[in-house]
């Protein structure tokens, strides 16, 4: 029988608290990039997130996310929380109270889902966000936080690796994000040039509380306050670091000047790629992360998006899609048996086959997102319409969809 660990409980539980911190953080990062008059509705959007998943986590999200189920989804026999208290649970934290890992786990679904807004920014109507938001965390973010991490999920049992979820929340929705962009279309005034943001020092705050909460976002991860804990927490600062610097310096090379909005999308990027290694690669490992992240990203998000015309407005899948499932290999690359003996060694340290299995899971969540995402959009879109009326658009969405404006001068 394990006992309870009062240190990682306290771990675990802080852990939770910052992980809960980055969806309002991620509200001021995509809050400030927005125009004036659709401020309020981003962050809305995120805080209602918040709201609506962590419901639906209670009722049955994470039943079907981690209960003892088939391969593709978890059973219900957890839902309503029944059986989920202050005893340990040996399969997913043997010394904190499975109430604890149930909590911890809350956060990732609930910041999932709110990472997509950014792709579709300015132009979604409030009742299709939410009625898209519910549909989509039961018909992707559930199966496939199951196929990875679940007891018996498909991924997990051909050996995935994804720590943080790099797979489960990163790919998922970027990939989501992509998927809504490319139907939902641009913003109108997007063809006459860039639409600048509005605050940038707001999305720099979101940056740095970002930056602060993914602490408990991957060091979390180990479930106990551990060595393990403490090369997650090191590795991920390391990969920020690396990724935020490096954005810097290819701005200042094809610009003539680097950005701050640069230097924190890249210092994102970074988290975001080092996710699922944070448990499995050295800091060597996540430096070479960090800064490969940005030189993709920073392709994806300068040359591809205009090269190609599709609207991802505040460059979620730019960032999280492009960045997830670069974490995603790489930790198949970079991944030592001597940071994590539980975990595996990469392609570097001699086997192929987990990079092989890492590729695998990224392609399939990937494709996996895309279909369902774009179902999902298209059943909303038959039921409630999906974009806002070209008068609300131009209005702004405070205004039209929440009768509120967050500045007493407006656009």
């Amino acid at each position: 029988m394990n006992t309870i660990n009062s240190g990682d409980t306290g771990w675990v539980l802080i852990s939770s608290a910052l992980v809960m911190l980055m969806t309002p953080a991620l509200a001021l990062f995509y809050g400030g990039l927005v125009r004036r008059k659709n401020y309020l509705s981003v962050l809305m959007q995120c805080f209602i997130t918040l709201c609506v998943v962590s419901l639906l986590w209670v009722f049955c999200g994470y039943s079907l996310s981690f209960a003892p189920g088939n391969g593709f989804i978890g059973g219900l026999q957890w839902a309503g929380l029944k059986g989920v208290g202050a005893e340990p649970y040996a399969d997913y934290a043997g010394t904190i109270p499975h109430s604890t890992f149930m909590i911890f786990q809350c956060m990732f679904a609930v910041i999932t889902p709110a990472l997509i807004i950014g792709a579709f920014a300015e132009r979604m109507k409030f009742s299709a966000f939410l009625l898209f938001t519910v549909l989509w965390a039961f018909a992707v973010y559930f199966p496939v936080a199951h196929w990875v991490w679940g007891v018996g999920g498909w991924l997990r049992n051909m050996g995935t690796l994804d720590f943080a979820g790099g797979t489960v929340v990163h790919i998922n929705a970027g990939i989501g994000a992509l998927a809504t962009a490319l139907i939902i279309g641009k913003r109108r005034g997007l063809e006459r040039g860039p639409l600048p943001p509005h605050n940038l020092p707001f999305t720099v705050l979101g940056a740095g509380l970002l930056w602060f909460g993914w602490f408990g976002f991957n060091a979390g991860s180990a479930l106990a306050a551990n060595g393990l804990a403490s090369n997650a927490f090191v590795v991920t600062n390391t990969a920020a670091a690396a990724a935020g610097l490096m954005w810097a310096v290819l701005e200042w090379f094809a610009n003539g000047k680097p950005t701050i909005l640069g230097t924190v999308t890249g210092a994102v990027a970074g988290l975001v790629a080092i996710t699922p290694a944070a448990g499995f690669v050295d800091a060597m490992g996540a430096i070479w992360i960090g800064l490969l992240v940005s030189v993709f990203c920073f392709i994806a998000v300068s040359v591809i998006k205009p090269k190609f015309g599709y609207d991802d407005s505040l460059d979620a899948f730019g960032v999280h899609g492009i960045g997830g499932f670069w974490g995603a290999i790489a930790t198949g690359i970079f991944a030592t048996k001597a940071v994590n003996a539980a975990g595996a060694d990469g392609l570097l340290m001699g086997n192929p086959a987990q990079f092989v299995i890492q590729l695998k899971a990224a392609l399939i969540t990937t494709v996996y997102s895309f279909v369902v995402t774009y179902v999902i959009y298209k059943v909303v879109d038959l039921l409630v319409g999906v974009r806002v009326v070209a008068k609300d658009e131009s209005i702004g969405l405070d205004l039209t969809q929440h009768h509120e404006g967050a500045y007493t001068v407006l656009e």
